[in-house]
């Protein structure tokens, strides 16, 4: 049995290795990449620079336009984190620590929905977004992306509430709390973990998200970052300018880096509790 495990701890370990390195390599080659020049690209893919390009980053930041559609992004990621997350935080509540009539029928309904492919609501949801205005319009993307509630997350965050003692909400309506002062003062702080851990996901499907801003977005001014760097590398067919490309996509990763350097910690922790407590 000991040499089983042995065995085992050594394929898993070999798997992570394979999968970091399959992950860590091309964002490497990248990085040396974008410090070369194009020339020098064409001419051998593999060599190491002989002189580092610095202006090829600058050449990216003003070619693609990168500044603006970084603050693009930074407004379309933000409000739709924030809103969304406090949506989705109420709904949970409501339906795991509220007792009301059509409660099942809700829940059923949701669960129902997993069973159906997204791409099967993007027309009548393009018809409802242009029925009222909102398509080519960075803020009806966010009011798209926060009332738009995901399964999966509600799934999550319900299940991390429902765990949650009803004694302490029963404590408090006996004090005199009201529901919202139960919802914001006792469930939003013991579920901060599984909270933060929805968060963490949402952020990174928002920031990484393509389809709805290259659907809805037509004004190349308003263009997140996933759109303006899929324009950029629709005109590498003309131009082949690719070192520049590479350092516009070393760009494009920065703030997920600084992201996970600063939240790395908060992030551990929240999938581990979040797990434990669903």
């Amino acid at each position: 049995m000991a040499e089983r495990r042995t065995l085992m701890d050594g394929v898993w370990r070999l798997l992570l290795l394979l999968w970091a390195i399959s992950i860590i390599f091309p964002v490497i080659w990248i990085l040396y990449q974008s410090f070369r020049t194009n020339a020098a690209f064409f001419q051998d893919i593999w060599a190491l620079p002989t002189e580092l390009r610095w202006d090829n980053y600058s050449k990216a930041w003003n070619d693609y336009n990168i500044g603006k559609s970084l603050a693009n992004t930074f407004y379309y990621v933000g409000v739709s984190l924030v809103l969304g997350t406090f949506l989705t935080t109420l709904n949970a509540y409501a339906l795991t620590r509220m007792n009301f009539r059509g409660r099942k029928l809700i829940w059923g309904l949701i669960m129902l929905s997993l069973f159906l492919p997204g791409i099967n609501a993007l027309v009548p949801q393009y018809i409802l977004m242009k029925t009222l205005h909102l398509t080519n319009s960075l803020t009806g993307l966010v009011i798209l992306d926060s009332f738009g509630e995901n399964v999966f997350f509600l799934m999550l965050l319900g299940g991390f509430m429902s765990s949650l003692p009803k004694d302490l909400e029963e404590s408090a309506f006996m004090d005199g709390a009201s529901i919202f002062q139960m919802f914001w003062r006792i469930i939003v702080p013991l579920s901060t973990p599984g909270i933060v851990t929805v968060a963490i996901f949402k952020f990174l499907g928002l920031y990484n998200n393509f389809l709805g801003p290259f659907i809805y977005l037509g004004d190349p001014s308003k263009y997140t970052i996933g759109v303006n760097m899929y324009q950029a590398n629709m005109k590498m067919q003309y131009t082949s300018d690719w070192v520049t490309m590479f350092a516009g996509v070393i760009i494009v990763m920065i703030p997920l880096i600084i992201f996970y350097m600063l939240f790395q910690k908060r992030i551990m922790e929240g999938a581990t509790m979040g797990s434990m407590k669903g």
